[in-house]
This record gives C-alpha cells, sequence and structure tokens, in this order.
C-alpha cells in the first residue's frame, strides 16, 4: 500500500450566522472579519450564498482576499439549476454561474456542489445529460462561462490564472438514487456522490471520484443535532481510511464494491447550524484525527 495519504479538510456550512457571534465569533468582531476568522480556524468552507443567487466577481475576489494561500472553497451551485429548472436545458444557466465569478477563487476553487431537492428521483438519462455538461477543469470552464447570456452582461470573469482540475460533487435527497445505476454515471463522469449524514435523506458512501465529500447535517434532527464523541470517532474512522486508502464498509453503499482502494481527498462539512453545533462539532473531529490512528467501523 502506497504511504501517500489524501489531504483531509474540514469546517462548516457558510459562515455569517448571527447567533454565533458571541459563541463562536469572539464578542465586537465586526462582520467583515468573520470570513478571515473562520479561515484561521478550518481549512475549508462551504460557500451558501451562491446557491440562493449570482454573485458577482467583485465578491469572489474579496472571499479569496480574507483567507490563508492554502485555503479551500467549497461553491454551492444555484438552485436555480438544480431546484428551478431541475437540471434541465442547463447549459446556459451553467454557463451563468461559471461567469459570475467563481473562477476568481484562483487555486482557492474547490469542489462544485450539487444539490438536489428531496423530490427529485432519478432519470438516468436526464442525469447523464447534465454530468457531460460539467467542465472538468478550469480552463473548460472559462471556455463555458464565455457562453453566458445577458442576465450576467457586465459582470463577468470568464477567464482563469491556471489551468487546474474542477472537482463536482452531488447530493441526492431521495430514495430512487439508491441504485448502482447511478453510482456507474457518477464513476463515468468523475462526480463524488455526497455522502449526507441525515435522518431524512439517503446516507451513501459509495466512492465515485478521486476525493470524499462528506456533509453532517445532524444525524438525528436535521440542521440540529449535537455529534456526540461516540458519533465523531466513527467519522474519524471513516475519514482516517478513505483518506489512507484502506477499505472502508461502515455504512450503505448503492453500487456494490468499491474501486480499488487508493487515498483520497477528503472534505467534510458540519451543516448542523442551527443550534450553534457546526463549529464545535467541526473544532473536536479536527483534534481527534490529529491524535489518530483510527479505524473505521
Amino acid at each position: 500500500m502506497t504511504s501517500r495519504r489524501g489531504e483531509i479538510r474540514i469546517g462548516v456550512s457558510g459562515w455569517r450566522y448571527p447567533p454565533w457571534r458571541g459563541h463562536f465569533y469572539p464578542e465586537g468582531l465586526v462582520q467583515r472579519r468573520e470570513l478571515a476568522f473562520a479561515a484561521s480556524r478550518f481549512s475549508a468552507l462551504e460557500i451558501n450564498g451562491t446557491f440562493y443567487g449570482l454573485q458577482r466577481p467583485e465578491v469572489f475576489m474579496r472571499w479569496a482576499e480574507a483567507v490563508p494561500e492554502d485555503f479551500v472553497f467549497a461553491v454551492k451551485a444555484p438552485r436555480f439549476i438544480t431546484h428551478e429548472i431541475r437540471l434541465r436545458d442547463a447549459e446556459t444557466p451553467l454557463a451563468n454561474f461559471l461567469a459570475s465569478g467563481p473562477l476568481c477563487l484562483g487555486p482557492r476553487l474547490g469542489p462544485l456542489l450539487w444539490q438536489l431537492p428531496p423530490s427529485f428521483r432519478f432519470d438516468a438519462a436526464l442525469i447523464r445529460e447534465f454530468l457531460g455538461l460539467l467542465p472538468k477543469d478550469t480552463e473548460a470552464a472559462a471556455q463555458l462561462a464565455r457562453r453566458h447570456d445577458r442576465q450576467v452582461e457586465g459582470r463577468t470573469a470568464t477567464g482563469t490564472d491556471a489551468r487546474r482540475p474542477l472537482r463536482h460533487a452531488i447530493e441526492i435527497r431521495h430514495e430512487s438514487f439508491r441504485t448502482p445505476a447511478f453510482v456507474d454515471l457518477l464513476r463515468a463522469h468523475d462526480v463524488a456522490l455526497v455522502c449526507a449524514d441525515t435522518v431524512d435523506w439517503p446516507r451513501l458512501m459509495d466512492l465515485t471520484s478521486d476525493f470524499v465529500y462528506c456533509r453532517l447535517h445532524g444525524s438525528a434532527e436535521l440542521y440540529r443535532s449535537r455529534y456526540d464523541d461516540a458519533d465523531l470517532a466513527r467519522w474519524a474512522g471513516r475519514i482516517s481510511a478513505w483518506s489512507e486508502g484502506r477499505p472502508m464498509r461502515d455504512g450503505d453503499f448503492a453500487g456494490g464494491e468499491n474501486p480499488a482502494d487508493t487515498p483520497r481527498d477528503v472534505f467534510v462539512f458540519f451543516d448542523n447550524t442551527d443550534k450553534l453545533h457546526a463549529p464545535d462539532d467541526a473544532g473536536r473531529l479536527m483534534e481527534m484525527l490529529a491524535r489518530g490512528p483510527h479505524r473505521a467501523g
């Protein structure tokens, strides 16, 4: 087995939560400094604002300037694509999203997250067509961004400072996706299946790309429940196995056997934000992994 390990990045979903002020954020910290403070505690964060509407290039530039050089953002794709048009005729909306500024993050641009709604059922032809649109590197993303329409005219950034791989992860929330056909499609297009920890949706752990993407929403109560030490120890075991390229069978799988074990980068984001637990849980998991090693199961 190779001695190489995948990179582990742990963070939270979003960072602008007023109840966190005086709890996670120090008393008196001004709002414009909250991102820098969160980035000093975690190595990655999910950007949530991009889900609710297209941003501007200057916003992405400010975000990039506020964080360390080795920091990474995961960017949540617009709900217009996933929830409103539901992946149909998505090429131009995808171009608009890419033109709105994510490439301005440069080396801080991490995976793009595609979160499907709970009512979205598996449609093999539709998923195949959409996955085929997703650019695999930043140069391909820039080329697609140049095909934007008038919606973003005058506020675009359609270039890239370097050619880098561009990762994609898709989160499903309907039981119809629990099928090998879906797993096979993701593997064919090198797109990660998000492992979403919640009692509300399927929690699948099939490996479909060279990285793993986990969203911990609260395993008992969506967005609210805290992870105790036993929960976190179990996740530490899974994360260690994935990053070290060891077999990981502690979970549910839709596609049968996982591919040959190889070290993978792992992204973990805590989304149990409603009760202020996310920053504390993320910090405790980081401490557990730092003490390592951990065994899955």
